[in-house]
């Protein structure tokens, strides 16, 4: 399976693929840590650009696309957080995204952003964005995918908490959408001898495309300067002013001077692996961080769940549920279910994929609210 390697933006050609020489695109993640305030933002994305980020991407949420009011709370870097009330604060304004492409674009730099259902990919689509960005949870949301593919845009494509096969199904619902996978450990922080960054030589090799990493960790420099060592496109990080700060994500973040540092940190690896090759920069990186610390971030290269995410696999992920009570007998509509995350109270359904052979099927037992239809149920 080969995908296109370059995205068009804003009519240049940004090379999106691994190659000895380029340089990756670096993403500040400032996800919802804005908070909606228009200051606030400006000013992340004023720092971001101070700090050397390519790209500065955002998060287009309603929490009704993304999780079920019964889902409780769920343990964050700041605290145990009841989720879905939690995402309901995070809706933004219309006009807010379209102000912050603006903002983005005057500073040069990529405008991103990740839409989480349906309406927030139109919403996002109206935009004229140059790329899509799809979070690890929705690899396998398959309605989201579809809708997603019909735009023909480039896509950023995270692969937390998923298998090969995960990825080889959501590559094959994004067929002929140029797309760029990035390696990733979803867990919050992730540990960095976990992130098997070898992976990104296995996901090249198997799917052709061109690879990158999303990092959770919380060290600044370690996973990006092993994955500009071993070529990646593409290199993602939090971004916050503060980790003291309120965002939902602060915790794990990097502010400006730690997101300076990584920059340069990347720059100068991919420096050396031009000029030497990519042994010579993973040797420095051994030589600084240690042959230990840095074996163990590399690992062995073999694609499979981390043990910080183990634990979520199936339930950050999507899978149908029950939007309202369904009792025993009744048919199941389209209205009645959605494809959401279950995160840790509810139970997990069935796969997205199995949403459309759902719809007409009678319920066999009762499916309290919120959790998840499972084969048995229908």
């Amino acid at each position: 399976m080969t995908h296109h390697r370059e995205f068009r933006i804003n009519g240049k050609t940004c090379r999106i693929e691994p190659a000895s020489g380029r340089r990756a695109l670096i993403i500040a993640e400032l996800g919802t840590g804005h908070g909606a305030d228009r200051v606030k933002a400006a000013e992340l994305i004023e720092a971001a650009a101070e700090a050397g980020a390519d790209c500065v991407k955002f998060q287009l949420v309603y929490a009704d696309e993304i999780l079920h009011p019964n889902t409780g709370a769920v343990p964050l870097p700041g605290g145990n957080i009841p989720l879905y009330d939690r995402f309901k604060q995070l809706e933004a304004p219309p006009g807010f995204f379209a102000d912050m492409k603006e903002q983005v674009e005057k500073k040069g730099l990529l405008f991103l952003c990740t839409p989480f259902g349906i309406r927030s990919a139109r919403e996002l689509r109206a935009l004229g964005p140059a790329a899509v960005k799809i979070a690890s949870p929705e690899l396998n949301y398959t309605a989201l995918l579809r809708e997603i593919a019909s735009y023909a845009l480039p896509v950023l494509l995270s692969s937390g908490v998923s298998t090969l096969s995960d990825i080889e199904a959501a590559l094959g619902t994004l067929a002929g959408v140029p797309v760029c996978l990035l390696h990733c450990v979803t867990a919050y922080p992730a540990p960095p001898e976990e992130y098997n960054l070898q992976t990104l030589r296995t996901l090249s090799a198997v799917f052709g495309a061109p690879v990158g990493v999303s990092d959770h960790t919380l060290d600044a420099e370690l996973v990006p300067s092993l994955a500009a060592a071993l070529g990646a496109a593409a290199i993602e990080k939090h971004f916050c002013l503060s980790r003291n700060g309120a965002g939902l994500d602060d915790p794990i973040a990097l502010d400006p001077s730690a997101f300076a540092d990584m920059t340069r940190a990347v720059r100068a690896t991919e420096r050396l692996a031009a000029q030497q090759g990519a042994e010579a920069a993973l040797a420095e990186i051994r030589h600084e961080r240690g042959a230990a610390l840095t074996g163990a971030a590399l690992g062995d290269g073999v694609k499979r769940l981390a043990p910080s995410e183990k634990a979520n696999y199936t339930r950050t992920n999507r899978s149908i549920h029950a939007l309202r009570a369904i009792r025993k007998g009744e048919r199941i509509t389209r209205s009645m279910i959605a494809c959401l995350r279950t995160e840790k109270m509810l139970r997990p359904g069935l796969p997205p994929s199995w949403e459309d052979a759902v719809i007409g099927r009678v319920a066999r037992a009762d499916i309290p609210a919120g959790e998840g239809v499972r084969f048995e149920d229908v």
